[in-house]
């Protein structure tokens, strides 16, 4: 996956902010419940360019637990929940902040409710 002009420019405008900021990108040909990798490529700011990061040197605490919470969320359809800004944009009556989906994701990583 490389990014788009448009998502260099965003992450040139947050990286003249932030020095340590990295461009992070989901690969949608590995986005399963099967796979066992986090589908995730990164890039990092190096001489005013941005330059893929090794997928070995990316490490994320709680793979397995959001794998099987994403896998929980697309076999019951709430996945279907989530609102990007644009959709926000055409209609400003959804919630971009998805804050119903950030309840039901708590809740299933809550330990307590046994679903993990």
């Amino acid at each position: 996956a490389v990014p788009t002009p448009c998502a260099v420019k965003v992450a040139d405008k947050i990286a003249e902010q932030f020095d340590n900021a990295v461009l992070l990108m989901l690969d949608g040909s590995k986005m399963s419940s099967d796979y066992r990798v986090p589908p995730i490529v990164m890039y990092d700011r190096k001489d005013a360019r941005w330059t893929l990061k090794d997928k070995h040197t990316i490490m994320l605490r709680q793979w397995e637990e959001t794998r099987a919470i994403a896998a929980q969320m697309l076999e019951s359809g709430d996945h279907s929940l989530l609102v990007d800004f644009d959709s926000h944009l055409d209609d400003i009556t959804k919630d971009w902040t998805n804050q119903t989906l950030n309840t039901k994701i708590a809740e299933l990583a809550c330990p307590a409710n046994g679903s993990l």
